[in-house]
């Protein structure tokens, strides 16, 4: 009986210093070996492995030629199953740079509910990537993203669709807790089949690269926004086994195909997930370890495409919680994150740190953020202490505003980095998470510590790729921007003892509010960044993306 190809392909990896590699993830339906063969005699082939009854692969193909687009196909134990014979898209592709290659085009945004079978109605409008999938199908000469960053929320475990619904329903009683959220590894695996076995996010995935990270709703809503609300689910009876289903499926699925083959080679987990034949406790104890002692794993990671170095900062899973040192990453991780970001001065025209939690906020959401911080920590006393945490969970106040100390080491790094005879043109940090798209820009205090960079610094945030902007949401952000927001934050943090930021930031740009993606095209050191919302043209037209702002980042560019 024939394996057959249950998820995927998902191109990850691609090479841009020539070595000709890639890698390409699927997931089987029975033990298998998984091949992923180009016409021009490239490829490569891997015995899957399991996981909680799942069998997966992630294929390193090898002998891919540099500057060319390479169609591939997959078989499994030698019967082909990529792509689908009666599929209506172009042929997926392994698209390989030219090594010194001047420039790259990337594609971000976050925050993706999973759009309603093909047929059914979306409430939330059109999905933009499915829509970029459309464009990209329809015109097979089209401009494509040279890599899409998945900034966070790639699937929704706290907040399942009406159909995932009545799929949980038959398998266990709703009416106990975790209620319609994912409870377990299998049910997370469903929210992957539900969110990439749509057709059109299933080629694009299979043919353009990608980068992922998490944010809360992969896990859930609030994931580790304070230790006092990591008590209070440790104390519940179904939380143990959601994260470690949670962090395992992450590492499955989305952790895996960030990484280079090298790192592949020297990591021991992953060498000792495929030897043990199911390495089904191996993850589970990993997952244990990396929930108990956030140390001891790093979910960040570094790419270098040509020129242009991204740095993905975990945000969620190895902050420091403890409320007299909170910080949103541990030493070790801050380290890495310096380390990384100075090494080989000069080397690269383009810094991209993604974090899935805007850096820069509407300034009134920052200062209540660091106000509520000041009451948590006890500025005000016990009774604000525990009026502060109970806000702080509801108004999900947890992004880099809310561990200040955090806030400006990132701030102090970036510009360092941005200083100097060989510092980048650019330095811009890319998020998501708050369901609107902006562009902001710091204002350095003559008295900053090395006074303003000479790199272009910018907060870069695009969300959501499918979701919903309430009314009120869009109405308080604008807000959060105005005057009047402005002198209510301040308000609020001199309520908290906070001192102002130690930086003034503008607004340049938004907000726009809509299903959207950001595209930042690079070349050389001139950076153009390019804002595309989804449009439904109604009347069973295909939706389309709608160019709604496009502007240089760089003076000259």
């Amino acid at each position: 009986m024939a394996a057959g190809l249950r998820l995927g392909p998902v191109l990850r990896y691609v090479d841009w210093d020539g070595g000709g590699r890639a890698t390409v993830w699927v997931e089987a339906g029975q033990p298998c070996t998984a091949e992923v063969r180009c016409p021009d005699g490239a490829g490569g082939s891997a015995r899957t492995f399991r996981v909680a009854g799942h069998h997966y692969a992630l294929v390193e193909v090898s002998g891919l030629t540099p500057g060319t687009a390479t169609p591939y196909e997959v078989l499994l134990d030698g019967e082909r199953v990529w792509p689908p014979a009666d599929s209506r898209h172009p042929p997926s592709v392994i698209p390989v740079p030219e090594p010194g290659t001047d420039g790259a085009r990337v594609a971000f945004g976050s925050c993706r509910w999973a759009a309603p079978a093909s047929g059914h109605e979306d409430p939330i409008g059109p999905d933009a990537l499915d829509t970029l999938a459309g464009r990209l199908a329809a015109d097979p000469g089209a401009v494509r993203p040279d890599v899409l960053l998945l900034l966070g929320d790639q699937v929704y475990a706290d907040e399942t669709s009406d159909a995932t619904r009545r799929w949980l329903a038959a398998r266990r009683d709703l009416r106990k807790p975790p209620g319609p959220q994912v409870a377990d590894y299998e049910e997370y695996t469903h929210l992957y089949d539900e969110s990439w076995r749509d057709p059109e996010v299933r080629w694009l995935l299979s043919t353009v690269p990608s980068c992922m990270i998490f944010d809360d709703h992969d896990v859930i809503d609030d994931w580790n926004t304070s230790a006092a609300w990591v008590a209070d689910m440790r104390r519940t009876d179904w939380w143990q086994e959601r994260i470690l289903s949670g962090l395992m499926s992450y590492w499955v699925y989305q952790h895996l195909g960030n990484l280079s083959p090298d790192e592949l080679a020297d990591d021991p987990i992953y060498a000792e997930v495929r030897e043990a034949g199911d390495g089904t406790e191996v993850l589970r104890r990993y997952a244990a370890d990396a929930d108990a002692r956030p140390a001891g794993a790093r979910w960040s990671y570094r790419r270098d495409f040509g020129r242009t170095r991204l740095l993905m900062v975990d945000s969620r899973a190895g902050r420091v919680l403890a409320e007299d040192r909170r910080a949103m990453n541990d030493e070790d991780e801050e380290k890495w994150l310096r380390d990384q970001a100075l090494a080989d001065p000069g080397s690269y025209d383009h810094l991209l740190v993604g974090t899935s939690l805007p850096w820069l906020l509407p300034p009134m959401m920052h200062d209540t953020e660091a106000w509520n911080a000041a009451l948590c920590r006890g500025a005000r006393g016990g009774f604000w202490a525990r009026a502060g945490e109970r806000v702080r969970r509801a108004a999900d106040l947890e992004h880099w505003a809310a561990f200040p100390e955090s806030f400006e080491r990132l701030a102090r790094l970036l510009t360092e980095v941005g200083t100097g005879p060989e510092a980048p043109a650019t330095v811009c940090v890319l998020s998501g998470d708050v369901h609107h798209a902006y562009v902001a820009e710091p204002d350095w205090p003559a008295g900053w510590p090395g006074g303003a960079p000479d790199a272009r610094v910018f907060q870069l945030t695009c969300s959501p790729v499918h979701n919903g902007v309430p009314r009120a949401m869009r109405l308080g952000f604008r807000f959060g921007w105005s005057g009047a927001g402005r002198w209510l934050g301040r308000a609020l943090a001199r309520h908290g003892r906070v001192g102002r930021p130690p930086f003034h930031w503008r607004r340049t740009g938004g907000p726009w509010f809509g299903n959207q993606l950001m595209t930042l095209t690079l070349r050389g050191r001139s950076a153009r960044l390019r804002l595309d919302r989804t449009q439904d043209r109604g009347r069973g037209r295909r939706a389309d993306l709608v160019t709604v702002d496009e502007r240089e980042l760089t003076p000259g560019g």
